[in-house]
């Protein structure tokens, strides 16, 4: 294997040469989840908007933890990479693999076993309950599919290549696309539509990513000597994995709770978040994916032991996310109105005033989820993902608690759930930054 380009040459120019493809790529796929809101809310209305966006947080929270199993063993990956140990490196990939494909399958069949228990836990109205259920029922078979995709983007974006995952991404969203229009618009076959566009276009990409690995990089594959369980090297992946796994799952099940105490409000309040959340999302995601760029390199630079390009590295990314969050911040709470009707038809006005208010608050400290973004990945690649765990227990930890306080004092009601986020998110930055200090005085 050739060495990393990000162990060599202009840091700031490779760490966006890397970064960009997976900006890119997630984007695209949050395409995903934006065509089934823009189409789901101009043609089926508020009701179904309402559901599928309720069950996309479900959804993120279920896809956070194979995602975070796969980033943990990225994060190994890259430092055996660093340290050209590759023998290593194999014996992961092949126990990876069986361990996170062996809990997706579990994870699988438990969602659909308790797919009543799941709504019940969510709050929804009973005018909604229907279509959630329908939605949910289809969406779940594509949690395989969701699986492949990020195990093998993982595994390429580990040894520098971020260009590959963003092609077969942007292909399944184009996929996604027209066949949201064609099953949503064409078909009438409503919510359940929408969420077939989404697995088929979710299989095509991890089922495709597959095979492009094994045949382009058969130097990756593990031999015959790998695929036996090596419990050292099984025992590093898993606590990378697990580690990073519950930071992420800690993330989206503190959002769900929140979804859940949204919904308590009402559909105007369900429809106004879901969208709202969408464009949130999507404003911040190029910083957390800048994060996850970020945490390759000081981990392939940590393996090999290049501590002045670490050094050198975190003041570069520190500077490049703080204008992006500033630049963000701006265009969102400027043209919040005009964002939430890309979603919301104009008549709608009180789900657009919902949301709006909620973007003006969101918006104004992108910089707290930025920063939060590239401590999360520090500390990830330099092998500390339990701190990463701390601070996401105390970011949501705190939104979670101030969210149902705030919002049951009568003056500040729904208000009190979008304060308590960028709470949260300044109240972790500040331990982050704190804890690395003390780090780096201690050694």
């Amino acid at each position: 294997m050739q060495e990393s380009k990000l162990l060599t040459g202009s840091i700031t120019k490779s760490l966006l040469i890397f970064a960009l493809p997976m900006i890119a790529g997630n984007l695209l796929q949050q395409c995903y989840n934006i065509a089934d809101t823009i189409i789901v809310g101009r043609f089926l209305g508020a009701d179904a908007l309402a559901a599928v966006g309720s069950a996309y947080t479900l959804m993120t929270f279920l896809t956070s933890i194979i995602l975070g199993l796969c980033m943990g063993s990225g994060a190994s990956f890259s430092i055996s990479y660093g340290q050209q140990d590759f023998d290593r490196m194999k014996s992961g990939i092949f126990q990876s693999f069986v361990f996170i494909g062996a809990v997706t399958v579990v994870l699988n069949v438990a969602v659909f076993a308790g797919i009543r228990g799941i709504i019940w836990f969510l709050r929804v109205p009973g005018s909604i309950t229907g279509l959630m259920e329908d939605y949910l029922l289809v969406i779940f078979a594509g949690i395989v599919g969701t699986f492949l995709y990020n195990y093998f983007a993982c595994l390429l974006r580990s040894i520098g290549n971020s260009r590959v995952p963003l092609i077969f991404l942007a292909v399944s969203a184009v996929m996604n696309i027209v066949l949201d229009l064609v099953f949503v618009v064409v078909f009438y076959w409503g919510v359940a539509g929408a969420a077939f566009a989404t697995i088929l276009s979710q299989y095509v990409s991890g089922v495709g990513l597959a095979v492009y690995t094994r045949i382009r990089f058969p130097e990756m594959m593990p031999g015959k000597q790998h695929r036996k369980w090596d419990h050292k090297i099984f025992h590093e992946i898993t606590s990378f994995s697990f580690l990073t796994c519950l930071q992420q799952s800690v993330m989206n099940f503190g959002i769900l709770m929140v979804q859940g105490l949204v919904n308590s409000f009402g559909p105007v309040i369900m429809a106004a978040f879901a969208a709202a959340v969408k464009i949130d999302s999507f404003a911040y995601m190029p910083v957390q994916d800048f994060g996850n760029a970020f945490s390759t390199f000081i981990a392939q630079n940590y393996g090999a032991k290049k501590e002045d390009r670490i050094r050198k590295g975190m003041k570069s990314a520190f500077l490049c996310a703080f204008f992006f969050c500033l630049i963000i911040s701006l265009l969102v709470c400027v043209f919040a109105k005009p964002l939430m009707q890309i979603f919301v038809s104009a008549g709608e006005t009180e789900i657009i005033a919902a949301g709006v208010h909620y973007l003006h608050i969101e918006g104004s400290f992108y910089f707290g989820i930025g920063l939060l973004f590239l401590l999360y990945g520090l500390y990830r690649a330099i092998a500390r993902p339990g701190m990463s765990v701390v601070l996401t227990v105390i970011s949501l930890g705190t939104r979670v608690a101030l969210a149902y306080i705030l919002s049951a004092v009568p003056w500040i009601g729904v208000t009190g759930i979008w304060m308590s986020v960028p709470i949260g998110w300044v109240l972790a930055d500040l331990t982050g930054v704190l804890y690395y200090i003390r780090l780096k005085r201690w050694k």
